[in-house]
């Protein structure tokens, strides 16, 4: 399962305009894996809005401003997973769930950086400078998450 949160900078009464995206294997749909997700992404204070699982209704107890809203109203977050499924399936012609959190990570990448190409060709640079592969021995070592994580999460 995956769990995401896409960020809205502003809203007038034409449009949102979308920011910053985070995307991350959870265990299942329970309270503890989406308000364990919510927690570690989403800032304390922001306004969070999703449908009305309620497993999302322990928000406020977290310090977030909660509401329910009807699916049609969550349109970004549900272009962002059919833009996902897309790429996966177009790009990669699928993934297995052992390496998911890294294309997660890729697809993360490349969403927030989508508006800054030559920072985000910057960016690759010095994370490659930095940050030593994995073999592949290690790679297909990894458990059923894998090991490697994003350097920026």
């Amino acid at each position: 399962m995956v769990a995401g949160a896409v960020e809205i900078l502003d809203r007038d009464e034409r449009k949102e305009r979308v920011g910053r995206l985070r995307l991350q294997v959870v265990a299942d749909g329970s309270a503890e894996s989406l308000v364990g997700f919510v927690v570690g992404n989403v800032e304390v204070g922001s306004a969070v809005r999703t449908d009305g699982l309620i497993s999302y209704n322990k928000f406020a107890k977290k310090g977030y401003t909660y509401k329910i809203v009807e699916t049609r109203d969550l349109e970004h977050i549900h272009k962002t997973f059919g833009n996902l499924k897309t790429w996966i399936e177009g790009t990669h012609h699928g993934v297995s769930k052992k390496h998911m959190q890294a294309y997660l990570n890729e697809f993360v990448f490349r969403h927030n950086r989508r508006r800054t190409p030559m920072a985000a060709f910057q960016t690759v640079l010095g994370l490659t400078a930095r940050t030593e592969g994995l073999t592949y021995a290690d790679l297909y070592a990894a458990g059923s998450r894998g090991r490697w994580k994003h350097p920026n999460s």
